[in-house]
């Protein structure tokens, strides 16, 4: 007589989940702490952000410091090479929340999946640490970024931080205010749950657009009515800091002042379309 197969523990779930993930992406994560692998994260990360030495995102001694002090520091391996990065700190013991501040993947690895599977792992170890909750946060002009924490990943987002960095030196930020999104990682929630099993959800229905890209790629705020409106930001900001910074400024200002503020005024961010829209769901319907 069969037996129906006998219900997983959540933490050997989120293991298990974490090393499909691994798996599909043909890497290896683990947990580091050899000094000079960390040197090996520090290099990686001025890579990623370009900086040089005298404005890297984090040194190696201070990972070393982080990992001793129990805090997670994990490498991602293609072999011998180390192709991606993270690292995080607790918050005050009460909360049960593990912030991660840096997460990097070498630019050789874009569309394998990489950054999930280091999310995965890290899930799975916050949960094995009694972490409820993971938070970081994003500039929300970045829309793969959006989309990966939004939606494939189903956190969600707690509050709009404007200039929350200052002035930052590196190529990716340039000059541009340092506006970020807190998001808010639900480790045991059914949504995430689902996202970690590779089952997002959300989508948009009838709603209309408070900001949109113009065919020029310049920001346009619209008046929208009813409770569920979009925002939208632009296909490749990155580039536009490059090509057009003028424009990448006017965006900065424009999303601050329609996802910021609706933000503030107790909107949820219900979560974001692959074609670009924030998907915000406002507390007072007009």
């Amino acid at each position: 007589m069969s037996t129906a197969p006998r219900p997983r523990h959540p933490l050997e779930a989120a293991w298990a989940a974490a090393d499909a993930a691994s798996r599909a992406s043909s890497v290896e994560i683990r947990t580091v702490d050899d000094i000079e692998v960390l040197h090996g994260v520090q290099r990686l990360y001025e890579r990623v952000w370009r900086t040089g030495p005298a404005g890297t995102p984090v040194t190696a001694d201070m990972l070393r410091a982080m990992a001793k002090a129990g805090s997670y520091v994990s490498g991602a391996f293609a072999g011998d090479d180390l192709v991606g990065a993270c690292f995080g700190f607790f918050g005050p013991p009460a909360r049960r929340v593990l912030h991660s501040h840096i997460a990097g993947v070498d630019d050789r690895m874009r569309g394998r999946s990489v950054g999930f599977a280091m999310k995965l792992h890290q899930r799975a170890w916050a949960l094995q640490c009694g972490a409820e909750d993971i938070t970081w946060t994003f500039d929300p002009l970045i829309r793969r970024n959006a989309y990966f924490n939004l939606h494939k990943l189903a956190a969600t987002a707690d509050e709009y931080l404007p200039s929350f960095y200052g002035p930052m030196d590196d190529d990716i930020n340039r000059a541009d205010d340092t506006d970020r999104v807190l998001i808010r990682w639900r480790l045991s929630s059914f949504d995430v749950v689902s996202a970690c099993a590779g089952v997002p959800s959300g989508g948009i229905s009838g709603a209309r657009p408070v900001l949109e890209p113009s065919p020029a790629g310049r920001p346009v705020a619209r008046t929208a009515s009813g409770g569920t409106v979009l925002v939208g930001v632009p296909a490749d900001i990155e580039a536009m800091r490059l090509e057009d910074p003028r424009a990448a400024a006017d965006w900065r200002i424009a999303l601050r002042e329609s996802l910021g503020a609706l933000m503030a005024e107790g909107a949820r961010v219900r979560g974001f379309d692959r074609a670009g829209w924030y998907i915000v769901d406002r507390k007072d319907p007009r």
